[in-house]
C-alpha cells in the first residue's frame, strides 16, 4: 500500500515540479567567481524515508556554471536538493533544468559576485591564515630543547670531570678484560687436560699466560722472573706466587711423567688466586668511590 501511495505521489509531482529559490540556502552566503559553493533547496517531505539519489553530471564546455554534484535526499521530516557548483561569471545565473528520477526541477538561479567592484572603496583581502601546527610538533620542539640542554651539561661535566672519569673507566675496562682473558685461558686448559692433550704443552701455556697476566696487573716485567723473584713481588701474595711457579717449573723441566692431578691442582690454585685478588680489588675501589661521592 505504501509503494502505491509513493508512486501516485511522484506521478502527481513529476510533470510540473519546479523549485524556485524560496527557502534556499547558499553556502557560502556570498559566492564569488571561481569559488566552489553549494545551494540547498528545501522540499516537502515524503510518506516514507527513501534512499538518496546522487548524480554527477558531465561537464559542459563553455558553460557559465559547472555543476559538480547533485544530491536528492527524500525524508519524512523534509526533503532537500543539494547542488554543488562553481560559477565562472558574475551576476544572476540560472541553472539548467534538472531531471532526477522522473522529477524536473527548474527555475533555480544563484547570484554570483565579482571580486572586482567599481565602488568607492576597493575590496580588501583577508589576512593570511595562520600556519597549522603539524601533530607532534610541540613534542619534537621540547624534546630537541631538552636534548640540547643535556648535551650542553654533558659537555660542561666532561670538561670539568669527564676526562678523569674516562681514564678510570678505561683502566677498569682493561682490567676487566685482563681477568676475562686469564679466566678463559684457565677454562681452556682445564678442557684440554680432560681431552688428554699434551700435559707439558698445557703447563707451558699456563706459565706463559699467568706471567703475562701478572705483568699487566702489577706493571712489572714478570715474563723474565724466576720463581724466587716472584717471592719479592710487592703488593701481591708472594708466597703463593713463588710456590706456584716453583711447582710449575719442576713439572715442566724435571723430565718425569706429569700427573694430571698435579696440573688440576695448579689450575684450582690459579682459579682461587684470581678470585681473591679480584675480590680485594673491588673492595678497595668501593670505599674510594664512596669517599669521592
Amino acid at each position: 500500500m505504501k509503494k502505491c501511495f509513493t508512486l501516485v505521489y511522484f506521478l502527481l509531482t513529476a510533470g510540473a515540479s519546479f523549485a524556485q529559490n524560496n527557502g534556499a540556502v547558499l553556502i557560502p552566503r556570498a559566492v564569488y567567481v571561481g569559488d566552489p559553493a553549494a545551494l540547498i533547496l528545501s522540499l516537502p517531505g515524503t510518506p516514507v524515508d527513501m534512499g538518496d539519489i546522487i548524480i554527477t553530471p558531465p561537464r559542459r564546455a563553455e558553460a557559465d556554471i559547472d555543476i559538480h554534484r547533485i544530491a536528492l535526499e527524500r525524508r519524512i521530516t523534509g526533503s532537500r536538493l543539494v547542488i554543488e557548483f562553481t560559477a565562472f561569471k558574475p551576476g544572476i545565473i540560472e541553472l539548467p533544468d534538472l531531471e532526477i528520477n522522473g522529477e524536473i526541477f527548474s527555475g533555480i538561479s544563484v547570484t554570483v559576485n565579482s571580486i572586482i567592484q567599481t565602488g568607492a572603496s576597493a575590496p580588501e583581502l583577508s589576512r593570511p591564515a595562520s600556519s597549522l601546527a603539524m601533530p607532534g610538533t610541540a613534542l619534537l620542539l621540547y624534546s630537541s630543547m631538552i636534548i640540547i640542554i643535556l648535551l650542553l651539561l654533558l659537555s660542561i661535566w666532561f670538561v670539568l670531570k669527564g676526562r678523569a672519569f674516562m681514564r678510570k673507566f678505561i683502566a677498569r675496562w682493561k682490567l676487566w678484560r685482563l681477568f676475562v682473558s686469564i679466566k678463559n685461558t684457565e677454562k681452556h686448559l682445564y678442557r684440554s687436560l680432560l681431552r688428554g692433550e699434551n700435559k707439558r704443552d698445557i703447563l707451558d701455556v699456563l706459565s706463559e699466560e699467568f706471567r703475562t697476566f701478572l705483568s699487566f696487573f702489577t706493571g712489572f716485567n714478570c715474563r723474565a722472573m724466576t720463581a724466587r723473584e716472584f717471592e719479592k713481588l710487592p703488593d701481591m701474595d708472594s708466597d703463593f706466587l713463588g710456590n706456584f711457579f716453583q711447582h710449575c717449573d719442576r713439572l715442566r723441566f724435571s723430565g718425569e711423567e706429569i700427573n694430571s692431578d698435579e696440573i688440576m691442582r695448579l689450575l684450582d690454585n690459579l682459579r682461587f688466586f684470581l678470585g681473591q685478588i679480584e675480590k680485594t680489588k673491588n673492595e678497595k675501589e668501593i670505599p674510594n668511590t664512596e669517599m669521592a661521592a
